[in-house]
């Protein structure tokens, strides 16, 4: 059978979106039917002409996209690697002078290798994403008001982060709670939920608030997990759910600890030392088809100490193992354990999180002991 003769030409312009073809040197070689709409320009104003010939106008809204594409098409040039990233654009409202409208924009830039292996070609893709842009920014404030302010646990410390991920256009399921208990006893609690977007910041709500109230009338941690893990069966979404739960204990200095498949806690001690709380893991939520008991341990600790507790999202790097993420963040917490904990919170998200942000949301909870 012979094969069919392609048109990669042909291909090239029946892409979906808007996607341009650049030489190394920011040149247009060819570019697709929706990118010359967006850009509002024909064939014959782009193709032959740099990237930047027609935003000569300081004032135009497309100035800072242009800059931004400019940067990243010659990384792309210089690295061989794909880059990413997304651009907010103010652009002219049509029926209302004098006013800008928010517009935010997707961008991706491939390279194109020839036959030795060089960067002959980048190819340009932008997609205006401003609605799902919107949807985040509802689920963001959405899961913010359903998480609990910062504030003290008892007469104890405690101090709290929650990055977004950047560039990504959806957040995800990330939670943490801290609830009072009777006697000076603490539970502190973080969570992940499978999937991203509204639905995953409801799912969320969920569980932290039942979480929440089971807190309050269970033994501990471990029977606290069984609990929630019956309820999230009757939740479309919640299955598969990781959570560390923990309850601190200042009358007997004891922290007894249970996890569903989350990544383990961290107890620094005094003199700088961690140790991750990893004997009582088990599955995620939902993971097993019927219901078993969970494990629970109790580890002692000294007056001075810090529990740590926090989601995948501070370790977890693409093409790592967990063992790398979990080594960097005992790193850090050796370096800087001796400081106040907000002053803690703020050096492990800057040694932790990548430059330019993570690709994941990121829950963080330290309290001190």
């Amino acid at each position: 059978m012979t094969e069919p003769e392609i048109d990669y030409a042909a291909v090239f312009r029946a892409l979906p979106g808007a996607v341009a073809l650049l030489t190394p040197q920011l040149l247009y070689v060819d570019a697709n039917e929706g990118f010359l709409g967006m850009r509002d320009r024909t064939r014959e104003q782009v193709i032959g002409h740099h990237l930047t010939a027609d935003v000569s106008d300081p004032n135009d809204p497309a100035g800072p996209l242009v800059d931004n594409l400019q940067a990243s098409l010659r990384r792309v040039a210089e690295s061989g690697e794909r880059d990413t990233g997304l651009q907010r654009v103010d652009m002219a409202g049509p029926n209302r002078p004098g006013v800008r409208d928010e517009r935010y924009y997707s961008l991706t830039n491939a390279p194109v290798f020839g036959p030795d292996g060089r960067v002959v070609l980048l190819l340009h893709r932008v997609e205006e994403v401003t609605e799902l842009i919107r949807a985040r920014e509802v689920a963001l404030s959405l899961q913010e008001a359903m998480l609990p302010a910062p504030r003290p646990v008892g007469r104890h410390g405690a101090a709290v982060r929650y990055r977004p991920a950047v560039g990504a256009l959806n957040v995800c399921g990330d939670w943490y709670d801290l609830v009072d208990l009777s006697g000076d006893r603490v539970a502190v609690a973080v969570g992940d939920v499978v999937g991203k977007g509204l639905s995953a910041a409801g799912v969320m709500g969920q569980l932290r608030s039942a979480l929440s109230a089971v807190f309050r009338v269970v033994d501990g941690p471990a029977q606290a997990l069984e609990v929630l893990g019956l309820y999230a069966r009757s939740i479309d979404g919640a299955e598969n759910t990781t959570v560390a739960n923990t309850f601190i204990d200042w009358d007997t200095h004891t922290i007894t600890y249970s996890s569903a498949g989350h990544p383990p806690p961290a107890l620094v001690h005094i003199d700088g030392t961690v140790e991750f709380l990893d004997r009582a893991t088990d599955p995620p939520l939902g993971a097993r088809p019927e219901h078993v008991p969970r494990p629970q341990a109790t580890e002692p600790f000294t007056e001075g100490a810090v529990l740590v507790l926090y989601t995948d999202g501070l370790i977890e790097r693409r093409r790592e193992d967990i063992d790398t993420g979990l080594a960097r963040l005992a790193d850090s917490l050796a370096r800087h354990h001796a400081v106040d904990l907000e002053d803690l919170a703020d050096a492990l998200l800057a040694d932790l999180l990548p430059p330019g942000g993570a690709t994941d949301d990121t829950a963080l909870v330290i309290v001190g002991l």
